[in-house]
C-alpha cells in the first residue's frame, strides 16, 4: 500500500471507529503540515472540550514500529494539553498494541482492531484477522529459502551471526539474511549486534513459524514392510548409505532418539532425490493404507539442515523434528513437546 493510500485509508478508519461514540462530534480530519509531525490530526469534541489528536501512520504494525511511532509521538506530545496520540498500520500485532497501551497512546488498524481511550471515550476492539499485506509478510518470512535462515538460528539461539556466515550456512543470498533480519527485527525476536543478528525470542519466532508450517508440502510415498520398526530403520540408513542417498529421520521416528519414552508403529524419513533405487533395493511395495513406512520428498533441501548421527542413524534436528510433530496427527503435538524441553535448554 503507498503511502499516500495507507493515510487515506487511515483517515476513513479513524473516522468510522470515532463515529461509534454518539456523544463525540469530528470538527476536522487533516494531512498535517508540520515537517516532522504527525501524519495527519484530527479535532474532536467531548462534552464542550476541544481534544486534538495526533497521528502516525506505519506501513507495518510490527512491534518495532510501533514502538518508534510511541516514541515520535511522545515527542509531539510534549507541552500540548488537550492532545492524543494514535498509531494506526495496516495491520497491528497484539504485541505491538500492548506498546501502544502501556505508554498511554491509541492504535487502530485497517483491519478494525483498535484501542482509542481519552476523556470520556473508551473504544476497544480486538481478534480482526490479519488483511493480505500481512499475509504476504509471513510469505517472506517463512518461505522455503527464508526458513533455512531461520533454522541456523533457531538451532544455535544464543549466537551471534556474522551476515556473512549465516548466508554460508544456510546456503542463501546475503540480500535474503537481510529481508529475514528485517522482519525479525520489526517482531523484536531478533538484536542486531555489528554487522550481525542474534535471536531475541526464540520461543515467539517458534510459535508463529508452528502456525505457518504445513508438512503436506514435502510429498510422501507410503509403504507396509513386514519387519520391526527398529529393523525397518536400520535397513533404510544402511542401504542409504550404500547407495549414497541423502535421508534423515524426521518425526516419532527422530523424537524417539531425542525422547526415549516416545513410543510410535511408523517410520517417517525425509530422502532426498530419485528414491526408486532405494525402493527396488529394499523389496517394498507402495500401499494406499496401512502403512508403517513413510518416506518424505523434501519441499526444500534445508530440512536436513543440523542433522546428527545417533548410534549410526541420521536424525533431523531438533527444530525440524519439532516442525514435523506439531504438523502431524495422532499424538504428535505430544510427542513435539518432549523435543521442545531439549530445545528450551539452549535458549
Amino acid at each position: 500500500m503507498k503511502e499516500i493510500e495507507l493515510e487515506q485509508a487511515a483517515i476513513t478508519t479513524l473516522k468510522a471507529s470515532l463515529e461509534k461514540a454518539p456523544f463525540l462530534q469530528i470538527e476536522a480530519i487533516e494531512r498535517s503540515s508540520v515537517d516532522n509531525g504527525p501524519d495527519f490530526r484530527a479535532t474532536v469534541r467531548v462534552q464542550n472540550r476541544s481534544i486534538t489528536l495526533l497521528v502516525e501512520s506505519k506501513s507495518t504494525g510490527q512491534p518495532r514500529l510501533a514502538r518508534q511511532a510511541v516514541y515520535e509521538i511522545k515527542h509531539w506530545l510534549t507541552n500540548q494539553p488537550d492532545t492524543y496520540g494514535i498509531f494506526i498500520a495496516p495491520y497491528i500485532t497484539p504485541e505491538a498494541g500492548k506498546i501502544c497501551e502501556e505508554a498511554g497512546m491509541g492504535y487502530l488498524d485497517l483491519a478494525g482492531n483498535c484501542l482509542l481511550s481519552f476523556e470520556t471515550i473508551y473504544i476497544r476492539q480486538s481478534g480482526a484477522p490479519n488483511p493480505k499485506i500481512q499475509k504476504r509478510d509471513l510469505r517472506s518470512l517463512y518461505s522455503p529459502k527464508a526458513e533455512r535462515i531461520l533454522r541456523a538460528l533457531l538451532n544455535e539461539p544464543r549466537r551471534a551471526w556474522k551476515l556473512a556466515e549465516l548466508s554460508q550456512a544456510a546456503e542463501v543470498s546475503l540480500g535474503q539474511v537481510a529481508n529475514v533480519k528485517k522482519l525479525l527485527q520489526d517482531r523484536e525476536w531478533a538484536n542486531a549486534p555489528a554487522n550481525g543478528i542474534q535471536l531475541s525470542n526464540p520461543d515467539a519466532l517458534l510459535g508463529e513459524w508452528t502456525q505457518a508450517y504445513r508438512l503436506q508440502r514435502s510429498a510422501v510415498q507410503e509403504y507396509y514392510v513386514m519387519a520391526e520398526i527398529p529393523e525397518i530403520e536400520a535397513q533404510l540408513a544402511e542401504t542409504c548409505q550404500q547407495l549414497g542417498i541423502r535421508y534423515a529421520l524426521t518425526g516419532f521416528s527422530s523424537a524417539a532418539r531425542i525422547a526415549p519414552m516416545v513410543r510410535y508403529q511408523k517410520v517417517s524419513s525425509y530422502v532426498q532425490g530419485d528414491i526408486s533405487i532405494l525402493i527396488e533395493t529394499m523389496g517394498w511395495k507402495a500401499v494406499s493404507s496401512g502403512a508403517n513406512v513413510s518416506l518424505l520428498l523434501p519441499y526444500d533441501n534445508g530440512v536436513f539442515y543440523a542433522a546428527k548421527d545417533v548410534d549410526g542413524i541420521i536424525i533431523t534436528a531438533l527444530v525440524q523434528t519439532y516442525l514435523d510433530l506439531q504438523s502431524s496427527r495422532g499424538r504428535g503435538q505430544e510427542a513435539a513437546q518432549s523435543v521442545r524441553k531439549e530445545m528450551e535448554k539452549t535458549w
